[in-house]
């Protein structure tokens, strides 16, 4: 080994060297510092909110037992509520469905042609309009009420009146064959005689006939006014509820 001289000058002279520490120990307390800084940031950013939380996922990080309960105790009377609105809900439809199978309005007949309107005809009030059809063809109730008369009443033939809860009276005429009694209760859409041609009658036909408050009204704005044309043969919307009730 050489011997540095003494005119050399000191490469090292003035500086002080720090001791390096142990490099393993270094490296767990750098990344260590790191990634529990990472958790802590990952935790701040990705907090579920309070209505979102997991019982369970609670309990595994040691949640407060309370707050677990008490989210259990909020699910469960969210649930009944919800089967509460629910079964409002199909009552008030039950409801709503029969109010309107009781005031629904519809066709007598399913087919027919229309051969005489409401007004004065031969110097007198034809107080009905005629729906020809073929004898026998059954006809129908076009209303819910009770009926007041069922049988033969002089120029009307064979014939029904069925009164409403409103007062209202409808009149079936020259029929030939009446399928209801007096005092019987009967729905829209239900069969309660046959077209014929009793009484007063010129050819096989329905004579339909509408009282309000006891005097004799046009049925065609009448119906009208309640979802059925007459002449263009078209029924109430609820005529489905009718028929399923």
């Amino acid at each position: 080994m050489r011997q540095r001289l003494s005119s050399e000058p000191d490469r090292y002279r003035g500086r002080r060297r720090v001791p390096t520490p142990p490099r393993s120990r270094y490296a767990v307390a750098v990344t260590s510092a790191f990634v529990g800084a990472g958790v802590v940031a990952l935790g701040a950013s990705n907090m579920p909110d309070a209505k979102q939380v997991d019982p369970q996922a609670l309990q595994g990080l040691g949640g407060n037992q309370a707050a677990v309960q008490a989210l259990a105790e909020r699910d469960a009377d969210t649930g009944a509520a919800s089967r509460g609105d629910s079964r409002d809900a199909a009552s008030k439809t039950k409801v709503s469905a029969a109010e309107a199978a009781a005031d629904v309005w519809l066709l007598p007949l399913e087919e027919y042609t229309f051969t005489s309107g409401y007004g004065v005809r031969w110097e007198k009030l034809h107080a009905g309009i005629d729906l020809a059809a073929p004898e026998g063809l059954p006809f129908k109730s076009i209303h819910a009420g009770k009926v007041t008369q069922a049988g033969y009443f002089g120029a009307y033939g064979y014939s029904i009146t069925v009164e409403d809860d409103e007062g209202n009276e409808v009149i079936y005429a020259h029929s030939r064959r009446v399928l209801v009694k007096k005092g019987d209760v009967v729905k829209a859409g239900q069969v309660i005689g046959q077209v014929g041609n009793t009484g007063a009658s010129y050819g096989t036909h329905l004579h339909l006939e509408i009282h309000v408050k006891g005097a004799p009204t046009d049925p065609i704005p009448f119906l009208r006014q309640r979802g059925v044309d007459i002449k263009l043969q078209v029924e109430s919307v609820f005529a489905g509820i009718a028929a399923a009730s």
